[in-house]
């Protein structure tokens, strides 16, 4: 038996809504992964009468597609989708049996209307939380549009493959055989990407909003939602929408939720935001703000919206570490998320840079799967909570280095090393590995504000207990502000208590709102 009861049971649920029959061609071997393949299959087939098993060949072994009956529609799973790619199996069963896509009509349409032949691979691991959003997106397409074909290879089952063509972090995308992307897209994004997304115009010359929020992340969602539900205008213009929780993978503080993930979160986010009016404009990046009759947000594409109030939640991204070899190396030994890119490394030697608490969860994480890890921290002693410190110290393939500055990054192609100052010593010391995990915290998206909003040293910007900033009618939320603690649960808050001030001051103000 290849699942256990609780899957199955999960499984049985939702194959009883496939509305038409299904064929899976399996191409397996003699090996492991090929024998546990094909007693998934089986296991698929036997519990669900629409469900058809043929032997064949196909480019990879071991791997399955997933057709109608007479009909390829460009699904194939080379390794088995379970673990974080359980639901994409599942997705791929329905869709392909004839069941609706959850997605909107013109998403749709735009999918149908691609031209060209596109052939689409996509290198995943099983443990990666980012990759699950590309591979249901890329096989969405592939059943709406006869000219598109993808195939979700597993780095697990296919070692040889990944180490030939150097891919070092997942998600990666081939299209065509040529590199199309790294890390994780939405659908949204990888349609942009591929120039079929709605004409930036349509984001211009829109009525001015009683509340414009700025930033699709927990803050902003909350934001736009507590807006909404006053009756007033609002809209949410986002560059990412679900923002960094989404690269987020195990949330288990988030109080009455005992644990989640951070895609799942997202989704909820976005699920709930459009269970109310609100105009939500994603994949827009804000350029510029200005404060004239309106409150005017200037968007990279030109577009320019305005707000009698603007809330500002932007949010924060993964601090770099600014040496030389951090951005040539990217996606090629340099990476960032040691649950995603962790495998891909599995039996090497790595280093993680930063010794908080991110920076030793990914050493004891990447502990169980690589050779050796070293943890390079430039302090006297690690910051980590004290358990975690305990734990990692407990590891035997483990080495901590305190007072190490690390000066480079090397490598040729890629990575095969990292050079560091001895702060004691003053001596350049370097140690030969094949990966490095960057661990130093985070930073304010808000250098796009310049000097127009009051920000600290940091770049955070500096509101007031009932989150206004310094320009009347601007109020922000979130890991963007001088907030002391950046959690989800305090954004979310502070994006409620922004809403409500915007709300007040709309009121205050004397300007007409639409209640």
């Amino acid at each position: 038996m290849m699942l256990d009861a609780d899957i199955k049971a999960q499984l049985g649920q939702y194959l009883q809504l496939l509305e038409g029959d299904v064929l899976l061609k399996v191409s397996a071997g003699r090996d492991d992964v090929s024998r546990d393949m094909a007693a998934l299959v089986d296991e698929l087939s036997a519990m669900s009468s629409n469900i058809q098993v043929e032997r064949t060949q196909l480019e990879r072994t071991p791997s399955f597609s997933v057709n109608r009956i007479g009909e390829d529609t460009g699904i194939t799973f080379a390794g088995i989708p379970l673990g974080h790619e359980f639901t994409s199996l599942v997705l791929a069963l329905l869709q392909v049996s004839g069941r609706a896509p959850k997605v909107e009509q013109k998403v749709i349409d735009q999918i149908k209307s691609i031209d060209g032949t596109y052939h689409f691979e996509s290198y995943i691991s099983l443990s990666c939380q980012n990759c699950p959003e590309v591979v249901q997106g890329l096989n969405l397409m592939s059943v709406l549009n006869p000219n598109i074909s993808h195939t979700m290879i597993d780095g697990g089952a296919f070692k040889e493959e990944v180490e030939r063509k150097d891919i070092m972090a997942v998600p990666t995308v081939f299209l065509n055989g040529e590199t199309f992307s790294s890390g994780r897209m939405s659908l949204e994004e990888l349609l942009a990407k591929l120039g079929s997304a709605p004409d930036a115009s349509e984001f211009a010359d829109k009525e001015p909003y009683e509340v414009l929020v700025v930033g699709g992340g927990p803050a902003g969602a909350s934001a736009a939602i507590y807006a909404a539900r006053k009756g007033i205008r609002t809209g949410i213009v986002a560059e990412r929408f679900g923002g960094q929780v989404l690269d987020t993978l195990s949330i288990e503080n988030f109080i009455s939720v005992k644990h989640t993930e951070g895609p799942k979160f997202a989704a909820s986010l976005e699920e709930h935001v459009k269970e109310y009016n609100i105009d939500v404009m994603n994949l827009q990046r804000a350029k510029r703000l200005e404060k004239k009759d309106f409150i005017e947000i200037e968007l990279e594409n030109g577009a320019v919206l305005k707000g009698k109030t603007v809330i500002l939640s932007t949010g924060a991204r993964w601090r770099n570490i600014g040496v030389p070899g951090e951005d040539e190396f990217k996606n090629k030994g340099v990476a960032y998320c040691p649950h995603c890119d962790g495998p891909l490394f599995a039996g090497k030697d790595v280093a993680v840079i930063g010794g908080g608490n991110s920076g030793v969860e990914a050493a004891i994480d990447l502990a169980n799967i690589v050779n050796h890890v070293t943890v390079l921290e430039y302090n006297a002693a690690l910051k980590a909570d004290s358990v975690l410190q305990e734990r990692l110290r407990s590891l035997p393939n483990v080495t901590v280095l305190t007072n190490a500055k690390t000066k480079e990054i090397t490598g040729t192609d890629k990575v095969n090393g990292i050079s560091y100052v001895d702060l004691e010593t003053g001596d350049v010391k370097h140690i030969g590995l094949s990966g490095v995990f960057v661990q130093i915290g985070l930073i304010p998206n808000t250098d796009w504000l310049g000097d127009t909003v009051e920000r600290n040293k940091f770049g955070e910007i500096v509101v007031d207990q009932r989150g206004a900033t310094n320009v009347p009618g601007v109020f922000a939320a979130g890991d963007c502000t001088n907030s002391p603690y950046k959690q989800i649960i305090i954004s979310m808050g502070s994006g409620a208590t922004a809403s409500l001030s915007a709300f007040d001051h709309l009121i205050r103000s004397k300007v007409p709102v639409l209640v």
